[in-house]
């Protein structure tokens, strides 16, 4: 037993000053030297670096205490001369080799940390960008950009530190240079700005001034048109990004040739659920905005939305039913809007079964397109929707919403929709709708 313990003491000073000790168990459990812990969460540091004050910390917890508005050192309270942290190599080599001297007790080597960018480097990518752009080198600015990807990929450091640094805006401005020229010519370098462009979302009002201009928006409607996936995905989201606070963007791009054209597309096929999404978003933007909105509206139900609505709102999740339905409640405004919807056997079923499934925004919008369709037909002979609606437990279900609450708007529309059927109730008899509420759960 002697001979035992002092083997057990020889091996932990060999290993580093290695601290064991048994728990209730019997079983050996391992002490992180303390010079291996971070002073801030006190584990095991997988990236230690040193301050300007001498104290090594992992440079994730350190950075977060910066992020903060901390400029002094945690431990020692003194003022941070540098805000850039030094990598430890020592201590780093130090852990991974305590680590693999220990990976009998299930300790795994920690991986050698990538360097991460720094601000100095970032403005010196973003410079010779800027030179590219002048002299129209489009390859050299490509590679430039195809570098920014890469680091910015690498961690959410990096990412913000590019961020912090401009490149949103030194991109969107390369973009607007080489879109002016022909767009065939440069379409490789505008691909990987737009790319790289995406990962620095959201952009400042400097970037979104050089992304809105008539060029570089021709060229993102460009993109939104051609055969490549990725581009088109791309390109709607730089429209949302540029749509989402401008309206005289919203204006701009709804009198663009081709641009309804190609979102209506990018719903009917869609490449993915945040393309489906930002389409969705740039289209309501459009029909709502106060000078386009009727001749876009027709275009669009000429176009068949209605029906590619209803369609996606049978089963889509719930981001998309949110944006779906707004759609629709804007389409809904217009005469034509209201008689597409009208006329399609899933507008009933579909609106009745999205209130008080999936949330509060899509119970809202729900009851506003049935309060427009109804309403429409409240004093003709033919009451068909109206009908219809009974048919599919429209009273019920909104004598339940009623119960459960709701918006005041929403509120005031469920209560005429319901003095509205119930004018009808007598001419049918309604089938039986508590079937709807069998599966009712309100997770909002």
């Amino acid at each position: 037993m002697m001979i035992s313990s002092w083997r057990r003491r020889r091996a932990a000073r060999r290993e580093g000053k290695l601290q064991q000790q048994r728990n209730d168990n019997g079983e050996i459990e391992l002490t992180v030297p303390r010079d291996f812990r971070c002073p801030i969460s006190l584990d095991l540091m997988k990236d230690p670096v040193t301050l300007s004050t001498g104290i090594t910390y992992d440079r994730e917890n350190i950075e977060k205490w910066i992020e903060a508005g901390n400029f002094t050192c945690p431990l020692t309270n003194q003022v941070l001369r540098s805000l850039e942290p030094i990598p430890n190599h020592i201590i780093r080599k130090k852990i991974q080799d305590w680590c693999v001297e220990n990976r009998s007790y299930g300790i795994e080597r920690i991986p050698t940390p990538r360097v991460p960018v720094t601000s100095m480097e970032v403005s010196d990518v973003l410079s010779k960008i800027n030179v590219a752009c002048m002299k129209q080198n489009g390859k050299g600015c490509r590679d430039l950009v195809l570098k920014i990807k890469s680091l910015a990929k690498e961690s959410e450091r990096n990412k913000r530190c590019f961020v912090s640094n401009g490149a949103g805006c030194a991109l969107s401005e390369a973009f607007q240079a080489f879109s002016r020229a022909s767009f065939d010519e440069n379409v490789a370098v505008l691909e990987e700005i737009l790319s790289a462009l995406t990962i620095m979302f959201p952009l400042d009002v400097e970037a979104k001034g050089f992304l809105g201009s008539a060029s570089a928006m021709r060229c993102l409607i460009w993109f939104l048109s051609s055969g490549d996936l990725s581009r088109r995905r791309n390109a709607v989201l730089g429209l949302r990004e540029l749509v989402s606070t401008d309206e005289r963007k919203v204006n701009e791009l709804s009198d663009m040739e081709g641009a309804i054209e190609a979102l209506f597309k990018l719903i009917k096929d869609p490449i993915c659920p945040t393309s489906t999404k930002a389409s969705l978003l740039v289209i309501y933007k459009i029909i709502t905005s106060s000078s386009t909105k009727e001749k876009q509206v027709k275009k669009l139900v000429n176009l068949g939305i209605v029906s590619l609505l209803l369609e996606t709102l049978v089963d889509s999740e719930r981001g998309i039913c949110e944006k779906a339905l707004g759609v629709l409640d804007g389409i809904c405004n217009s005469e034509e809007g209201r008689q597409m919807a009208c006329n399609n056997a899933l507008s009933m079923p579909v609106l009745v079964k999205k209130i008080l499934r999936v949330s509060n925004l899509t119970t809202d919008f729900s009851v506003s397109i049935l309060w427009k369709l109804c309403k429409k037909e409240k004093t003709e002979d033919d009451a068909s929707v109206i009908l219809e609606a009974l048919q599919v437990g429209a009273f019920l279900k909104l004598l339940l919403l009623l119960q459960v609450g709701c918006v005041e708007e929403t509120k005031d529309k469920a209560s005429e929709l319901l003095k509205i059927l119930n004018l009808h109730r007598n001419k049918m008899e309604c089938v039986d709708p508590m079937d709807n509420f069998k599966d009712l759960k309100r997770p909002f």
